[in-house]
């Protein structure tokens, strides 16, 4: 294979008839003219006479060591040696050299080679019982995080210390991070507004707590109550997740700014003026409430299904009234959703950026002003590298929070033995206000997107209703000449988005259910921190991700930028956390015995994860494919910075139509793509299916009385 990247392609196999009259596309063996590839093939050299003259036991221990050796010499001499010739001038006193390209398939191969070498070499040892699979798989997580989470923060925070002229100064850090901007708590004491950490702060609280109290309400009328049209309101609280930030922002706007139809009609009726009362964190609050309560609800559902009915009937049984077993019995063991959901909404609002962008107005929020000061006029790097630690102590601290809370506590409640019970209903006190805040929720939302839905289908939104169709013919237009063409002007970026999407969401599910099994099931040194660097790439915001992904992956070593593959990392590392926590949060609730019992039976470890744990963790599955797919098509931050000519994705093109001022296509687009999410999303459930926990409850047989011997 060959060596370096090509600029076709690998895949495309374009470069095959020219393998022997074009050396840039040869294999490693054949490039070792350059003297530091000579530790590549001695390193697997030793390798393999370790593997054919010593017993696993004595040549275990030395494999692992050969293969992180051979994996931080290829990175070492990747980012030592640039295009033309040396990355860092102090390494220039050892002589001059040519330069390289990026890796290729065959560097990269040759990195999993060596990643191999570790996991089988510390299985050979007894690591984690010999269990080679588990071994590889935390082996090649860890080196894919430390690729696509790591290593791209670590070039963004690099050019935080660097001048103009790539020379290192500390200036620029010393200056922001004491700034009053940031710190300032003049709203506390009167002397002025508060500084943009401590309002990202406030507003991230606000909106952890209302998005978990009403995805719980959501998923307790979805379970626990029988009312009509419940299916359609489970609905409603997946709509506004699949759709793009702004366009929320927009329908908010329109319907409760300044100009308003609704503020309108609230000041004739009441002669009161409300004035820009929705610019600034009031209205960012309420669009992040739209936006993340479906991302609660996806992760609570299966905690709250999860719960045993027995103890429910057990707690019923000892005369505990319906409130009492809710309180005591039901929520305590629910914990680990609600936790984990208020956690998801805590980071999510904090890298919000699309509704801040459309409704801050002068109150901007940590990920706004990280933007402009990498992207603006200012051009401050230093300042977005200071914004972002500080984004990331707030991140931390609600991480450690929420491990002190549900500390060692036990909360499975899914074990080996049937359960045929139902769950109780919910006391009254409860109901009542539960399903009242739901409905009244998903009214709000259904008003919110009959506007937007209203939008594509007038000449100018807020202007001239007259009903038109031109919005959508123009988008999606459909032509014949010899076969279907294309025609709209949205067909190119909407294939793109959905094929990118479709790579991504099982991808996301896989690595995030499979690093959550992990997490859970196995004890290995350093999971804690394993753990926090996953949740690390949810936490920082779109906008820093994308910046930092174009300065790790736009030079050698690992070189990316303006095709796919960096699209389909970017979405699967920024989203791959919310399937962990999920999948954390709904393995807590099965017992270990489940896996023990099959590992005694002589299973092993891939079969006791595809046949005993991954049937039990539909929901957590379903909800990492929906989110992975969904995020994939809406998110706006971090793409925009990764589009290219040839992969425009669906968000990036709608910002281009709202900024040429088309609010019509802009919104027409977004509609079909509401509905195009809504099928896929429909076919996602089908195909993964029902988690089934307990027997189904058989109706007593009836007994007749006269035919019943004496």
């Amino acid at each position: 294979m060959p060596w370096y990247r090509l600029r076709g392609g690998f895949f495309g196999l374009g470069w095959v008839g020219d393998y022997l009259g074009d050396d840039r596309i040869w294999p490693g063996v054949a490039q070792l003219g350059q003297w530091w590839l000579w530790p590549v093939p001695a390193l697997v050299l030793l390798a393999a006479g370790l593997r054919l003259t010593l017993p696993p036991s004595r040549r275990g221990g030395w494999l692992a060591v050969i293969g992180a050796a051979g994996i931080v010499w290829m990175m070492t001499q990747g980012l030592s040696v640039g295009l033309r010739g040396w990355n860092w001038g102090a390494l220039e006193a050892l002589g001059e050299v040519g330069g390289q390209q990026a890796f290729g398939a065959g560097a990269i191969f040759m990195l999993l080679c060596f990643a191999a070498m570790i996991a089988f070499g510390l299985a050979e040892r007894g690591a984690l019982k010999g269990d080679a699979f588990v071994l590889s798989a935390i082996t090649l997580l860890i080196l894919l995080v430390a690729l696509f989470v790591f290593y791209p923060l670590v070039s963004m925070f690099t050019g935080a210390f660097q001048d103009f002229d790539g020379s290192f100064t500390a200036e620029g850090v010393a200056r922001n991070i004491g700034d009053p901007n940031i710190w300032s708590l003049g709203c506390l004491t009167g002397s002025g507004g508060c500084g943009v950490a401590w309002r990202t702060f406030f507003l991230a609280i606000c909106t952890a707590t209302g998005t978990t109290l009403l995805g719980l309400a959501f998923a307790l009328v979805a379970t626990r109550m029988r009312l009509p049209f419940k299916k359609g309101l489970r609905l409603l609280t997946v709509l506004p997740i699949i759709t793009p930030p702004f366009v929320i922002g927009l329908a908010l706007t329109l319907m409760l700014g300044r100009a308003g139809f609704v503020t309108e009609f609230i000041e004739d009726i009441t002669g009161w003026e409300l004035g820009r009362w929705l610019y600034g964190l009031t209205g960012i609050w309420i669009a992040q409430m739209l936006s993340f309560t479906p991302i609660a609800f996806l992760v609570l559902i299966g905690v709250v299904e999860g719960v045993s009915p027995s103890m429910e009937e057990a707690s019923q049984t000892m005369r505990a009234s319906r409130w009492r077993t809710f309180r005591k019995v039901s929520l305590p063991l629910m914990a680990p959703g609600i936790a984990n959901a208020f956690l998801i909404g805590f980071i999510e609002s904090m890298a919000d950026f699309g509704n801040p962008l459309v409704l801050g107005g002068n109150g901007g929020v940590l990920s706004t002003e990280i933007f402009f000061a990498v992207v603006g006029a200012q051009h401050d790097p230093s300042r977005a590298a200071v914004l972002a630690t500080v984004l990331l102590g707030f991140t931390l601290s609600a991480f450690l929070a929420q491990r002190l809370w549900l500390g060692r506590r036990n909360f499975a409640t899914v074990s080996g033995k049937g359960d045929g019970g139902r769950h109780a209903a919910l006391p009254r006190r409860v109901a009542g206000p539960v399903a009242c805040i739901a409905f009244l929720w998903a009214g709000f939302t259904v008003f919110v997107y009959g506007m937007i839905l209203f939008g594509g289908f007038v000449k100018t939104w807020g202007l001239d209703h007259s009903l038109t169709l031109a919005h959508y013919a123009r988008a999606f237009s459909v032509g014949f000449d010899r076969g279907f063409v294309w025609t709209g002007v949205a067909w190119n970026s909407f294939w793109t988005t959905m094929t990118i999407a479709m790579i991504a969401a099982p991808l996301t599910a896989i690595v995030g259910l499979l690093t959550a099994w992990l997490i859970v099931r196995q004890r290995f040194p350093g999971r804690g921190i394993f753990e926090f660097a996953l949740m690390m790439s949810f936490a920082i915001p779109g906008t820093v991700i994308g910046i930092s992904y174009i300065m790790a992956f736009n030079l050698p070593p690992v070189q990316m930028t303006g095709t796919a593959l960096i699209l389909v990392f970017c979405f699967v590392f920024r989203n791959m956390p919310v399937g962990v926590r999920g999948g954390v949060a709904a393995m807590a609730q099965l017992d270990g015995s489940l896996d023990e019992a099959s590992l005694t039976l002589g299973a092993s470890s891939p079969r006791t994860l595809r046949k005993i744990i991954l049937p039990l963790l539909r929901p957590a599955i379903l909800a990492a494919l929906v989110y992975s797919f969904v995020r994939a098509i809406t998110s706006i931050s971090a793409v925009i910075f990764l589009v290219s000519a040839k992969y425009n994705m669906a968000t990036a093109y709608i910002v281009g139509l709202v900024e040429n001022g088309e609010y019509g296509v802009a919104i027409a687009y977004s509609s079909v793509l509401i509905v195009v999410m809504i099928s896929i999303i429909g076919t996602f459930q089908l195909l993964v299916g029902e988690r089934r926990l307990r027997a189904p409850v058989q109706p007593a047989p009836r007994i007749n009385c006269q035919e019943t011997p004496a």
